[in-house]
């Protein structure tokens, strides 16, 4: 099991429900950090660096943990990923950058997540402030969604003298690292306190607001400079099987927004759960329902181990919390009468590989149905593109992908409009999407937008070229 994680005993008499959603690990203390951070090799062209997206100097910030200077080492994290406390804990650093570590092979990597949590957590608690708005230079960008992909963008353009607007249809801004990162893997107050220092940089961010109803696509190109638009994807879709609208069926994203808005003794469970889909939402749910109690808890996939999407390391955290898989099975029905009695599946075999270069899943030969019994369908089998929004773009040139992603030029992330430019899960047409790509998606749009504008290049943006890590492929 990957040294990241730890399972979790369920006894109510070992652990509260409250303790069973604390992080992870516990802070680093300030002596382990100095003892992990004198570990480090500071690798001349260190692998770890160019491994990050957002190519954090990660010799140099571990060098000033150290040398016990971490409000040098925060304000070198925050140079390059302005979401650095969401990314010290939601990125997936097995595969990037603690595995390009050079001590990876012969020891043990250097564990820069939880030392850049570190740096992370001391700002905060010292609510010190590294940025300030820049000079006025006369310029308008709005930016239409507060995930990472636009706050890195807002916060970029805003150290640039940018007047920069957010809208956000949601109450509380943030995105996906506010709703949709469970709570034992980020609390909701690193997104918030992270929304906070962007809005102190100067940037106005408009809550509840919807595009289409409260301001218009057309409304926002007219009345701005630029247009950045970081809409992320939408609700988990229809699975077109008969009883999903069955009392007990849920989108896998509205439960783990569940943790994140609401008393944990709140959230409704049932004590034997199927989730259909293995991707890093299907383990996340399913984590979460063990932790909340559930009994039995079965993670459905139609295709095989190989080919599932969640990272290798979730998927072996997932079996040690006690989480069944299920391999080559398709849902048919959800059973039940008035409520969830069950899920009615068929056995597959693999095809012809599709569109995403998997194999396909078919009926096995002379495979018969049969039924999980549950009282809880957890659908999280990815999730809807914004297509009304995305017409409405098209009415302005925006040009969308043959799968219906947003086409950009991924040096610049602009559009085919040139006044309009995207970034984070709504251009993942090829990839993984994962926040620290769409802290970068942000940066690389925020230097174009200063560039195209001003005709001088921005000097927040310095141009590393990546390693293809499985994240970045």
């Amino acid at each position: 099991m990957a040294e990241h994680y730890k399972p979790v005993k369920y006894k109510q008499w070992e652990l509260t429900l409250e303790e069973r959603f604390q992080e992870y690990h516990p802070p680093l203390t300030d002596r382990e950090a100095v003892l992990e951070a004198n570990r480090c090799l500071y690798c001349h062209d260190a692998p770890c660096m160019v491994a990050c997206p957002t190519h954090i100097d990660i010799p140099t910030f571990i060098k000033k943990i150290a040398t016990e200077n971490t409000k040098g080492s925060a304000r070198t994290i925050l140079q390059a990923n302005l979401l650095g406390a969401t990314c010290s804990r939601v990125c997936p650093v097995e595969e990037l950058c603690e595995g390009a570590c050079v001590l990876e092979h012969e020891h043990k990597p250097i564990i820069i997540g939880r030392l850049q949590r570190y740096a992370m957590d001391y700002a905060a608690s010292k609510k010190l402030k590294f940025f300030h708005p820049g000079k006025p230079n006369g310029y308008k960008v709005a930016v239409v969604g507060t995930g990472p992909a636009g706050l890195s963008c807002a916060g970029e353009l805003a150290k640039l003298g940018f007047d920069v607007t957010c809208y956000e249809k949601k109450e509380m801004a943030g995105g996906l690292d506010t709703y949709g990162i469970v709570v034992f893997r980020e609390p909701v107050e690193v997104s918030l306190s992270e929304v906070r220092m962007i809005q102190d940089m100067g940037v106005k961010i408009k809550t509840n607001t919807t595009i289409g109803v409260d301001v218009t696509m057309e409304e926002l190109i007219e009345n701005n400079d630029a247009v950045f638009v970081g809409v992320g994807l939408g609700s988990v879709p229809d699975m077109s099987i008969p009883g999903e609208t069955l009392p007990g069926v849920v989108d896998g994203l509205e439960f783990i927004e569940e943790t994140k808005v609401r008393k944990l003794n709140e959230i409704t469970f049932g004590q034997r759960v199927v989730i259909i889909g293995a991707g890093n939402t299907g383990i996340d749910c399913a984590t979460i329902a063990r932790r909340l109690g559930s009994e039995r808890v079965t993670i459905v996939y139609r295709r095989s181990e190989a080919e599932m999407p969640a990272y290798h390391f979730e998927y072996q955290f997932a079996l040690g919390e006690g989480v069944t898989f299920m391999f080559m099975i398709q849902p048919v029905e959800v059973v039940g009468e008035g409520k969830v009695e069950g899920l009615k599946c068929v056995r597959m075999d693999l095809g012809e590989p599709d569109q995403s270069g998997r194999r396909r899943p078919v009926r096995a030969s002379g495979a018969e149905e049969f039924v999980l019994p549950c009282d809880m369908v957890i659908k999280a089998i990815g999730q809807k593109k914004h297509t009304e929004m995305f017409s409405k773009l098209a009415e302005h040139g925006v040009k969308t992908t043959s799968n219906g992603y947003i086409a950009v030029d991924f040096e610049t992330n602009r559009t085919d409009n040139p006044k309009v430019y995207a970034g984070g899960d709504c251009i993942r047409s090829k990839g993984e999407a994962s926040t620290v790509s769409a802290v970068q998606d942000g940066k690389i749009a925020a230097a174009a937008i200063h560039q195209q504008l001003t005709g001088t290049p921005s000097p927040n943006e310095k141009h590393i070229e990546p390693v293809l890590s499985p994240v970045m492929k």
